[in-house]
């Protein structure tokens, strides 16, 4: 008896949050996962929005495959093997606007098509996907990248690039978008090095406030650039170009976040005003978990510091989704706290499949972290 309370309380976090088992969370991933799939079971249907229609290639729905893709390297299922495929098949493995789109939110399908390139060396797969990239490759153009999101979507396209062809060209051209992004736009750039926080464009550098007077760090945005470090650095190899920078500044993001955590293990969308929208949000907060997660696991950030924000964190992720599947606190599309608002367990955002991927992300992350 006596052992057994023991095993129960090693068990337990310092805030009595239980390490949960990676069958559960796998549960979790599969009921959100299938939910999705159900709601869009034709891959080709685009997606209708009352401002116009959009292909199933944009960035919402290629970060829904990113967590796919996550979730099938650790639990393979033909269904969703076959769903990717038939996804990137009806596309042709193409962007959307064509290989002359320097948008980064166009860019982030080829994270997939790379990822399935390594599946089947088929050249089709990366055709498009490489020719667009290298044509940036050789443009002395290097201000793309205006908006913090953009580093999610784009960078582990290049660095995937840069990985399969060993080709330091793609790491030399990434370094200069990413440093326009964080010292130039906007005049300074888009990081706030004294805050180790970002803003998501140049109309949330200061002067701009929040209404309690703090600057305005978005959650997802800076959750964006969270998960690009990560899926940078994990591909990164050791001795790459400007990677040191990369795992800096993923640390300087990290121990920001540590103290702006929720006591119920969320952040808010305004990382610095809980007044203005506070409350659960899920994406943010995935990403959030899925970057600390990782960090830890690579032994980039210390497990005691941070093991207690990623189990209360992944605990607060859990009650997100419903039993069907569905998840709830999605704050839906936009670039800053008021955006897609009210967000509720029950709220419906514009685009389901981003916030998904999001979680799939984080729930893929945090079963490797527990094992």
């Amino acid at each position: 008896m006596k052992g057994n309370i023991l095993l129960i309380l090693i068990a337990l976090s310092f805030n009595g949050v239980a390490r949960p088992k990676t069958t559960e969370v796998l549960a979790k991933l599969h009921v959100a996962k299938a939910y999705f799939q159900q709601k869009w079971p034709d891959v080709s249907a685009p997606i209708p929005r009352p401002d116009r229609i959009r292909p199933s290639n944009i960035w919402t729905r290629a970060v829904y495959y990113e967590g796919l893709m996550d979730l099938y390297k650790i639990d393979p299922k033909a269904a969703d093997l076959k769903y990717m495929l038939d996804w990137a098949n009806f596309h042709q493995w193409n962007l959307r606007d064509g290989i002359k789109t320097r948008n980064a939110d166009n860019q982030a399908c080829g994270q997939i098509y790379l990822d399935l390139f390594d599946f089947q060396a088929d050249s089709l797969r990366i055709l498009s996907i490489k020719a667009n990239v290298d044509l940036m490759v050789n443009s002395a153009k290097a201000d793309d990248w205006s908006w913090v999101d953009c580093l999610q979507m784009s960078m582990p396209v290049f660095t995937r690039l840069g990985v399969r062809f060993s080709d330091k060209q793609y790491f030399e051209k990434m370094y200069d978008l990413y440093a326009f992004t964080k010292y130039k736009h906007g005049g300074s750039g888009l990081y706030d090095k004294s805050a180790g926080l970002w803003w998501r464009d140049k109309d949330f550098v200061p002067p701009y406030k929040e209404p309690n007077g703090e600057n305005c760090y978005w959650s997802r945005g800076n959750g964006w650039v969270f998960a690009a470090l990560v899926r940078t650095l994990e591909l990164m190899p050791k001795n790459a170009p400007h990677r040191a920078e990369y795992e800096q500044d993923f640390i300087a993001l990290a121990n920001a976040l540590l103290p702006l955590q929720r006591k119920d293990g969320f952040w808010n969308v305004s990382l610095k005003d809980p007044s203005h929208f506070g409350g659960p949000e899920a994406t943010g907060t995935s990403l959030f978990v899925y970057g600390m997660s990782w960090g830890v696991r690579n032994k980039i950030l210390p497990k005691k510091k941070f093991d207690q924000a990623i189990l209360t964190g992944w605990d607060a992720l859990s009650t997100c989704v419903h039993p069907n599947g569905f998840l709830g606190y999605v704050q839906g599309t936009g670039k800053e706290p008021k955006d897609s608002q009210p967000v509720s367990f029950t709220h419906v955002p514009d685009f389901e499949d981003f916030g998904t991927g999001c979680f799939l992300l984080a729930g893929v992350e945090m079963i490797k972290y527990l094992k």
